[in-house]
């Protein structure tokens, strides 16, 4: 009897422990992506705070300690990272601020190193900014083997030179980190399309698997294939087709 309840005491230890996991999983999650993303906005706007600490220290001392001090630092370098941002975004709409771009843009591409990283990923940013021709965006391919199938995103269509059979470029990412990730060639006819959006596959990405829409095109492409009419068949000889079948 004394074995029996310290067993259901301890089966209820274990379902508390699960429990708390699976509560504490997708907090975890949420915060290890959002301190990601500030630690980023952090350090790009890290250097204009040093430089105005810098510049206030000779007449406004205090401004200067107040403005060095780390919790203040972190929160006006973010708030400066997204005011720059949203300058940067605004001067791309302008004819003057297009120029400029442009001229940062040549000026980048003249230093060796840097123009293979930064040519690279502008060149990624603008393909997925362009849907892919003959596929879905989201796709599902099998991978690692024939019997799984993975979340992907096609980057763009290829022809095999010597047979001329259609391939896919597919990006797959990593869960939880989507930065990581495998770049896959498959044959198109072995690319299954998704009625998926971006955001809904980043988010079931992300969330290994939680959360998601409620369906998915697992075995067949999310476009069914149209039935061609026959030749000199109008549309009420179809209608009067289907009546009699």
């Amino acid at each position: 009897m004394v074995e029996k309840e310290s067993g259901s005491v301890m089966h209820s230890r274990k379902a508390y422990v699960i429990a708390g996991l699976f509560t504490v999983i997708p907090l975890l999650i949420t915060w290890w992506v959002v301190k990601f993303i500030l630690g980023l906005l952090r350090e790009f706007g890290s250097p204009a705070v040093n430089w105005l600490a810098l510049a206030a220290r000779p007449f406004a001392p205090d401004i200067a300690e107040i403005l060095l001090n780390p919790y203040f630092d972190s929160v006006l370098a973010i708030i400066l990272a997204l005011l720059s941002l949203y300058v940067l975004g605004w001067a791309a709409t302008r004819v003057i601020g297009r120029r400029l771009l442009a001229a940062l843009d040549r000026l980048v591409h003249r230093i060796p190193l840097v123009r293979t990283v930064y040519g690279g990923v502008q060149k990624f940013l603008s393909v997925l900014q362009v849907k892919p021709d003959g596929v879905q965006r989201v796709v599902l391919i099998d991978f690692p083997s024939p019997e799984m199938k993975t979340v992907g995103f096609v980057t763009r269509t290829l022809q095999d030179m010597d047979t001329g059979r259609t391939l896919a470029a597919v990006y797959v990412p990593t869960t939880p980190n989507p930065t990581s990730g495998y770049l896959e060639i498959v044959p198109l006819e072995k690319v299954i399309s998704t009625s998926w959006t971006m955001d809904e596959a980043m988010t079931f990405i992300i969330s290994g698997g939680a959360v998601a829409p409620p369906k998915m095109n697992y075995d067949k492409s999310a476009v069914a294939d149209e039935v061609p009419t026959p030749p000199g068949l109008d549309e009420e000889q179809t209608q009067n087709t289907g009546r009699d079948s």
